[in-house]
């Protein structure tokens, strides 16, 4: 009797520490998103600083940027297609900004590529400077 009463309090106790309301747990993932977006700019923006001299690249950069954002919209739009309220139930919001977070992660770490540089000999590096 003691052990069930033992836990019953720490289940209590956890979910009182721990419970969240899916409105918490929705603004959670929107500001990882948020979080994650402000990454995106600021890899985007050190990219096109370091870069500046090329005015070819930075102009299909830019072209290539929108592009980026057009198709992550689209990407969104094809996983979760518009549909009524309620379609993909409460988690739908935790879900979608999961998504986006991944797919401008993805962006940030393509982007990474012109700062860092790539090894001396690399014949398809195409606009990538070489390492130091």
């Amino acid at each position: 009797m003691t052990r069930l009463y033992l836990i019953s309090v720490l289940c209590l106790i956890t979910n009182f520490c721990f419970g969240q309301t899916q409105l918490e747990m929705n603004e959670k993932a929107a500001k990882e998103y948020q979080k994650t977006d402000k990454e995106l700019n600021t890899v985007y923006q050190k990219v096109l600083k370091e870069y500046s001299a090329d005015t070819a690249f930075v102009k299909n950069l830019k072209i290539a940027q929108r592009i980026w954002i057009q198709f992550r919209d689209a990407e969104m739009l094809a996983k979760y297609p518009n549909r009524e309220d309620g379609y993909y139930g409460s988690m739908q919001p935790i879900c979608w900004f999961a998504y986006k977070t991944e797919l401008t992660l993805d962006r940030i770490k393509k982007l990474k590529v012109w700062l860092a540089g790539t090894e001396d000999g690399d014949g398809c590096s195409g606009s990538v400077k070489i390492k130091n």
